[in-house]
């Protein structure tokens, strides 16, 4: 592995020691989901006896939920002028319900625990990303998003591969798997309650409902014309359970499948922080086209054969999209909006998202039970093309950096 250049080693030591914490805190939190979300859908599939559809629809209410949540956690940040007690709320749900999983006899009770899960992740997400545009200058934001994106994404990344040791390990044994899970995450919630500490709030600042009519108005066409690139994206991509689902259909060892997570959220991981530093010095129009382009590729790829070799191309240019769009989006929301309604507008932000989150994982399981698996990627790549019309038709409003 190549040594960081003198240039990458200095803006990694100008960003704050809160948000090295906050990512590591998100790395942990993430070995422990991605433990059980790599696996989720094989259980469902082939413990539970669900459809593809069904899961499609759980997986999008579940992220809908997260980031519909997210509004309220978010507006109440701001009304309170404190992110960390939310953000501590948050995390611990989401420790306190890894143990359902593993508990889990019907579906009934995954999908319980699945959305109490996404409660505490949406109850977190705002005022955590709100914090660390708190706590860093602006110009090192772009910087400072890819860093807690690209930790978080390294969890993502040994999540699965934990758990396809586990899988060898122990013989296919699920709740074995989803038990040890509940260590990472409740080392996530010690180390945030111990190692963050918030700014304090400016004294005599009146507290204002984010919420109202004069307040919203603050939040100009700027930041809503991220809101609606943000959401044209997440229509473009839908749950990526479907990436483990066909890495099933590839033959491969029901033990091997979730490495196709570590596949993805390896590239992920090794790209989210250069772009995010790329992010601090070119045209923010370019590289989201840019990222729909490779998210385009990705689902043409990915619908041309279930081989093993062409699978791990089509989710390794799906990481690259992701660390393209995802550190981006989040330091644009900071740059556009007001820093006393930040966390309103990541809950705005993350609401739309989440809308469409839950239709497009609810047709992409719709095609893939009435279509195939293939019709699901292609679907997703005639979505991309769409919204990469709409972001270069719109690019002069979007000269924001």
């Amino acid at each position: 592995m190549p040594l960081p250049s003198a240039s990458e080693t200095s803006t990694l030591s100008q960003l704050p020691k809160a948000v090295w914490v906050l990512g590591f805190v998100s790395l942990l939190m993430d070995v422990s989901s991605e433990m059980i979300h790599s696996l989720l859908p094989m259980f469902m599939v082939t413990v539970l006896g669900t459809s593809a559809l069904t899961v499609g629809l759980i997986e999008g209410a579940a992220e809908a939920t997260a980031l519909i949540v997210k509004v309220f956690s978010g507006v109440l940040s701001d009304y309170l002028g404190k992110r960390k007690g939310l953000a501590v709320l948050g995390y611990g749900l989401g420790a306190l319900t890894k143990p359902l999983f593993a508990l889990a006899s019907g579906a009934g009770l995954v999908v319980t625990a699945r959305l109490l899960d996404r409660v505490g992740k949406g109850i977190r997400g705002a005022p955590r990303d709100a914090l660390v545009a708190d706590v860093t200058p602006e110009h090192l934001r772009g910087a400072a998003f890819g860093l807690r994106q690209s930790l978080d994404t390294v969890g993502a990344f040994l999540g699965p591969l934990l758990a396809v040791g586990l899988m060898l390990l122990w013989a296919n044994d699920f709740r074995a798997i989803f038990w040890v899970a509940v260590v990472p995450a409740s080392m996530a919630v010690a180390l945030l309650l111990w190692g963050v500490q918030e700014p304090d709030r400016p004294v005599g600042t009146p507290r204002r409902n984010p919420i109202r009519r004069d307040q919203l108005k603050r939040l100009g066409s700027a930041y809503w014309w991220v809101v609606g690139v943000g959401a044209a994206l997440t229509l473009a991509r839908f749950s990526e359970a479907f990436l483990v689902l066909r890495a099933q259909q590839s033959g491969v060892a029901m033990a091997l499948v979730p490495l196709v997570m570590v596949a993805m959220n390896g590239v992920y991981a090794a790209s989210a922080y250069p772009f995010g530093k790329l992010s601090d010095r070119v045209s923010h129009t370019w590289l989201l086209a840019g990222g729909l382009l490779v998210l385009l590729a990705a689902d043409l790829v990915l619908a041309s054969s279930s081989h093993w070799a062409v699978l791990l191309a089509g989710v390794a240019l799906w990481g690259i999209h992701m660390g393209m769009t995802q550190g981006l989006l989040a330091a644009m929301v900071a740059n556009t909006a007001p820093a006393d309604l930040r966390g309103t507008a990541y809950g705005f932000f993350n609401l739309l998202s989440g809308l469409a989150m839950l239709v497009a994982s609810g047709v992409a399981g719709w095609l893939w039970d009435s279509f195939g698996a293939a019709m699901t990627f292609y679907g997703g790549a005639a979505f991309s093309a769409v919204a990469l019309v709409g972001l270069l038709l719109g690019a002069g409003r979007l000269r924001l950096a």
